[in-house]
């Protein structure tokens, strides 16, 4: 294979509200921390470990705006992106470094905001969407 691929599939749970950024000319950035656990059993005590990742979540424009009114602290989402990695001086001179999921697409997997636990909702940034669309409640689950 001669092509290249980035490409991040996720599941979890919010660890914060959208942070929402506003840029001159309309752009908008909203950021999310999302954290994904990995259970198992230590063979050598029986005791249950659970242990959590951090990735710092970054979207944009239309779909952030729809993260921001419809995702919350605890929210369970689907995501699909492609890493990132950013360098920066801070202030005390030192550089400093940032792996992000820059996302393509995702699906709420559960809101708060609405009162539907389990509705699924599925958005792509590259579309141009005004809002999610709402809820069905003639869902069978």
């Amino acid at each position: 294979m001669s092509g290249t691929l980035n490409k991040v599939m996720l599941i979890g749970h919010l660890g914060d509200d959208v942070k929402m950024h506003y840029f001159d000319g309309g752009g908008s950035l909203g950021r999310f921390p999302l954290a994904t656990n990995e259970s198992y059993v230590n063979k050598s005590t029986g005791e249950k470990v659970t242990n959590t990742e951090w990735h710092n979540i970054v979207v944009r424009n239309k779909a952030a705006e729809i993260c921001e009114k419809y995702l919350s602290k605890g929210d369970k989402i689907y995501i699909e992106g492609r890493i990132k990695s950013r360098k920066w001086t801070g202030e005390d001179g030192n550089d400093r470094y940032s792996t992000e999921i820059n996302v393509n697409e995702f699906t709420f997997l559960s809101t708060k905001k609405g009162g539907d636990q389990g509705v699924a909702t599925s958005v792509s940034p590259s579309q141009d969407h005004k809002e999610a669309p709402p809820p069905d409640d003639d869902l069978p689950f």
